[in-house]
């Protein structure tokens, strides 16, 4: 889901760590130990997440548990995504101390799929699986058909802006001109934002959040990123990339940027003090800007068509295959990614559906946000969501690759010259590789 990855300092890192290692280090089964049994006879289903998937958020556990009364379900959740899988590595390893449903973030599945297969338990017979976006599915499916996770939701993008600061620097303000700016072309999402600065003033608010926002809004509107089909790194040479990075340095350069990276310290103030104009938005991010905008900004958010098509995060549930409840475990999976659950979800904070059926349903095609002054979200990300790639091409170190771009682009904001900045994140990417 391109969950929000905080970074801290050390002393919070430690901290961070400590707590999520304690989230996936309690045995399955909650209090009943190993047998995954309570003292009061239920069976009880643990699950690990991460972020703000929406299972524990919506209400399904609590209706889960009534429709199912011999069952308890136990949820913990790490907010850092990024502390949560590097405990998940370790469990995962050890082969113990795991819940017996655990979340997993698309940028991890297919290092999942290539090392790990062998400890989640294959859903393909977990109900129907249909449903899902044939993408979607593929993900998490092995060489010889094992399927390690069902999906919750997906990232399609859009432009999240200011109204009243659009209105303030002489552009237009309605969400179908707003989008016409930059129709069909990135380029034109910075040509807006030169316009923008020359028209706002010199008053302490930038057109975007971050340059790292662009790079990952273009990159991800192509099957093929930082790997190719046969899994060889292929970030250097790959013009997708490098048309990405020249045109986020270029908004760096040119002053566009708060030079706040998404889901860092300093990102969220940026959007409580209306620090910056737009940010590159998926589907996941809008319940994440409302709630740290705040009652103050609403309906000064809108939210406009992408120039182009794409899909940023995304996430899925896996069973552990040594889980003592295997089999209820896979029941509560299927129920909660059915498309019923899945537009239930996407009702209740926006999380993005990854099942067809719940992208064709009236609760999906014909929703709006209040808070983004009613702007018909389901209309503009189901659009999205058609212009996906139907083939999205994964790696095993997509995630830890993005990072260290979205670090890279930090350095050029920060005054770095590009081929520096650049050469710093060719050396890291290959030495985590490696």
């Amino acid at each position: 889901m391109g969950r929000a990855r905080k970074l801290f300092g050390r002393k919070a890192v430690a901290a961070a760590s400590a707590a999520a290692l304690a989230l996936v280090a309690g045995c399955s089964g909650g209090d009943g130990g190993s047998n995954g049994k309570s003292k009061d006879g239920k069976t009880v289903v643990t699950m690990g997440l991460f972020g703000v998937m929406g299972i524990k958020e919506t209400g399904l556990i609590e209706r889960y548990m009534e429709e199912n009364p011999d069952v308890r379900v136990e949820v913990e959740v790490a907010g850092d995504e990024q502390t949560y899988y590097t405990a998940l590595q370790t469990r995962l390893a050890a082969g113990s101390g795991l819940k017996d449903i655990q979340g997993i973030e698309v940028a991890r599945a297919k290092e999942l799929v290539d090392t790990r297969a062998d400890r989640f338990a294959d859903l393909s017979d977990a109900g129907d699986t249909g449903h899902f976006l044939p993408w979607k599915l593929s993900q998490v499916t092995t060489g010889d058909g094992k399927i390690i996770g069902l999906g919750t939701d997906i990232g399609p993008m859009a432009v999240c802006y200011r109204k009243d600061m659009f209105e303030k620097a002489g552009l237009p303000t309605d969400r179908e001109e707003v989008a016409k700016l930059w129709e069909g072309d990135w380029s034109q999402y910075v040509e807006v934002g030169k316009e923008f600065k020359s028209g706002f003033g010199d008053d302490g608010v930038a057109y975007m959040d971050a340059a790292s926002g662009l790079f990952n809004a273009m990159i991800y509107g192509h099957s093929q990123q930082f790997y190719d089909k046969d899994g060889e790194l292929i970030h250097q040479d790959n013009p997708v990339v490098k048309d990405a990075w020249n045109l986020a340095v270029e908004a760096a350069q040119d002053g566009l940027t708060a030079k706040l990276r998404q889901f860092q310290p300093g990102w969220d103030p940026g959007l409580a003090n209306s620090s910056f104009a737009t940010a590159v938005c998926p589907a996941w991010m809008l319940a994440h800007i409302s709630e740290k905008a705040g009652p103050a900004n609403k309906g000064k958010w809108d939210v406009a068509k992408a120039p182009k098509g794409a899909n940023w995060g995304g996430s899925f549930l896996g069973v552990m295959e040594n889980s003592p409840v295997k089999e209820e475990a896979k029941k509560l999976v299927a129920w909660l990614t059915a498309p019923e659950q899945q537009e239930h979800i996407f009702k209740e904070i926006g999380n993005f559906p990854s099942s067809e059926e719940a992208l064709e349903s009236d609760t999906v095609t014909g929703a709006t946000s209040e808070y983004f002054g009613d702007a018909p979200i389901g209309e503009i990300f189901g659009a999205a969501a058609k212009e996906i790639p139907d083939e999205q091409v994964l790696g095993p170190k997509d995630g830890t690759i993005k990072d260290t771009f979205s670090q890279g682009l930090q350095l050029v904001e920060q005054g770095k010259s590009p081929e520096e900045a650049w050469n710093t994140t060719d050396e890291r990417i290959r030495k985590a590789v490696d």
